[in-house]
């Protein structure tokens, strides 16, 4: 039962962390790639995922994280963005990992088209004193694309292993 919950809400509450820590700070901590890292591990570990099959995950999470990086080295992304587009991929594996990119893509887009509007208009005076909000606002401040992996990874996670895995019947009971 510990390792159903563990499923169903490790990846989703940090994914939700990392999207509003993007934006309301403009960053996304080490701590939450980390965390990313170990909670795959630790489940996969639990879970009993063969061997061949984290290698995989992890061949997925090594890939993501070289392309992501070139982005990074390029200033197309920022440095967070690229880890936590990694841990994701690690807990994809390449089974869903095309579909978390088509999905990062497509909010990616659209949030920064959002975006780029929103910086078009004034801010409200009642608004320009919260500093996120302003920084949000700010032309020369970058997209917080973490938003955009976080809806993406929560598009795809349940249609993974992981959630297919729970046995909904056993927790419902308790």
């Amino acid at each position: 039962m510990i390792l159903d919950l563990a499923r169903l809400l490790l990846f989703p509450a940090l994914m939700a962390f990392a999207a509003a820590s993007d934006l309301f700070t403009m960053t996304i901590s080490n701590r939450v790639s980390l965390a990313l890292v170990a909670g795959f591990f630790v489940l996969a570990l639990a879970g009993g995922v063969a061997p061949y099959e984290m290698l995989s995950h992890i061949g997925a999470g090594a890939l993501l994280l070289v392309v992501a990086f070139t982005c990074f080295a390029m200033g197309w992304v920022g440095g967070g963005d690229a880890k936590v587009a990694a841990s994701v991929a690690l807990w994809f594996g390449f089974a869903h990992l095309m579909n978390f990119l088509l999905y990062a893509s497509l909010f990616g887009g659209a949030l920064t088209l959002l975006l780029l509007q929103f910086r078009q208009w004034p801010l409200p005076y009642g608004l320009a004193g919260q500093a996120w909000l302003a920084r949000l606002h700010a032309k020369e401040s970058g997209i917080p694309y973490g938003i955009a992996l976080a809806l993406s990874a929560l598009m795809v996670y349940p249609e993974t292993e992981w959630v297919k895995a729970v046995d909904l019947a056993h927790l419902a009971l308790r």
